[in-house]
């Protein structure tokens, strides 16, 4: 399953854990996604969408 936003396409982003010794390892940035049923050409559909579209009004949740 894939960490995208369905509506501005938001995803994954890749940086380091670094600890106090300055050690480097890999990791993980997931956007925060959340399932909403969102009004899609007049039908209500089960979208992941970011936080921040909810929050600035991109979607319209169905009732």
């Amino acid at each position: 399953m894939a960490a995208r936003c369905d509506i501005c396409g938001k995803g994954p982003m890749v940086g380091n854990h670094v600890s106090h010794a300055k050690n480097r390892k890999k990791r993980r940035f997931n956007p925060n996604l959340k399932r909403v049923r969102a009004m899609v050409e007049g039908t209500p559909t089960r979208l992941k969408v970011c936080t921040k579209c909810i929050k600035i009004g991109r979607v319209s949740k169905a009732a």
